[in-house]
C-alpha cells in the first residue's frame, strides 16, 4: 500500500510515518508534504497513492484548497486537532478522521474501516464536506442572546452563559449568575454557533461552558460525570461516544 502524508508539523509527520510503517511492513510512504502548493505539485508529478493521510490546517491554508486545484482520485483519512464541526461532517460523509495526538489503536481502526470502504468503492463528495466544515465556522458568530421574560426582553453576552440544557423538552440557558431562561434555540443550532473552544456538547441534553465545570468524576463505561456551577437540577454525564472527545477538549 502506498500512502502519502500531508502534514505541516515535522514531528507529527515523522511520528505518523513511523507508526504506519510499524503497523504494516508492506506499507510504503510515497512522500510527506507540508502545504497546499507542495501537495498539489507532488501529486501532479508522482500521481495518486492508494491513500492520503491529510491534516486539515496546513502552512498555507486549508487542505480543502487541494481539492480545488487537483482531482483527488484516492481515499483520504483526515487528521485534525479537536473540532466538533469537522467530526459532525465526517460522520455524515462516512469518512475516517483521527484526532491529534494520533493513537496507534485508532490508526489501526481507521485503516480497517478504510479497507472495508475501499472494497465497497464508495463515492465521496469532498466539495460537500468542505462546505459543511466551512459553513458552521463562518456562521459561528453568536455573541449575544435575547430572551423574553414576561413582558420584558433581556439581553446578555455569551460570556455570561454557564451552560445550556434540555428539561422537559424545553431548552434553557443557565447564566453564571444563576439566572435561568427558556430559549427558542435547539442545542443543535447552538452547537454550530458557539465557540468550540469555550463550549462543548456533552450529550444530547447538555452544552457546557468550560468555566461552568466545578468537579469531574469518572463514571461507568469510561464516561465522565460533571458537577456544574451554578448547580444544575439535572445530572450531567458525558455520553459514551462523546467521552473521548470531551477528554481531548479538556486538555
Amino acid at each position: 500500500m502506498r500512502v502519502h502524508i500531508v502534514e505541516d508539523e515535522e514531528v507529527t509527520a515523522n511520528r505518523l510515518s513511523k507508526m504506519l510503517q510499524n503497523m504494516d511492513e508492506n506499507l510504503r510512504i510515497t512522500g510527506i508534504t507540508e502545504s497546499v502548493e507542495s501537495t498539489v505539485a507532488h501529486l501532479k508529478i508522482n500521481g495518486m497513492p492508494d491513500l492520503i493521510m491529510m491534516d486539515i490546517h496546513l502552512s498555507d491554508g486549508s487542505s480543502f484548497d487541494i481539492f480545488k486545484k487537483i482531482d483527488i482520485g484516492c481515499p483520504v483519512i483526515f487528521t485534525t486537532a479537536y473540532d466538533q464541526y469537522a467530526i459532525k461532517a465526517f460522520k455524515v460523509n462516512s469518512i475516517d478522521y483521527l484526532l491529534k495526538p494520533i493513537k496507534r489503536n485508532e490508526l489501526e481502526d481507521a485503516f480497517a474501516k478504510f479497507r472495508k470502504l475501499s472494497e465497497a468503492r464508495p463515492t465521496i463528495d469532498y466539495s460537500q464536506l468542505a462546505s459543511m466544515l466551512q459553513s458552521p465556522k463562518e456562521s459561528a458568530s453568536l455573541n449575544r442572546m435575547m430572551v423574553k421574560v414576561g413582558q420584558q426582553i433581556k439581553s446578555f453576552n455569551i460570556e455570561e452563559v454557564a451552560y445550556f440544557y434540555i428539561d422537559e423538552k424545553i431548552v434553557f440557558v443557565k447564566l453564571k449568575s444563576g439566572d435561568r431562561y427558556a430559549i427558542d434555540f435547539t442545542l443543535d443550532q447552538l452547537e454550530h454557533q458557539l465557540d468550540s473552544k469555550k463550549f462543548f456538547r456533552l450529550n444530547r441534553s447538555f452544552i457546557i461552558g468550560f468555566d461552568a465545570i466545578d468537579k469531574l468524576y469518572t463514571f461507568s463505561k469510561s464516561r465522565i460525570k460533571v458537577l456544574l456551577k451554578p448547580v444544575c437540577e439535572i445530572e450531567s454525564i458525558s455520553s459514551t461516544d462523546r467521552s473521548p472527545l470531551f477528554r481531548d477538549w479538556l486538555s
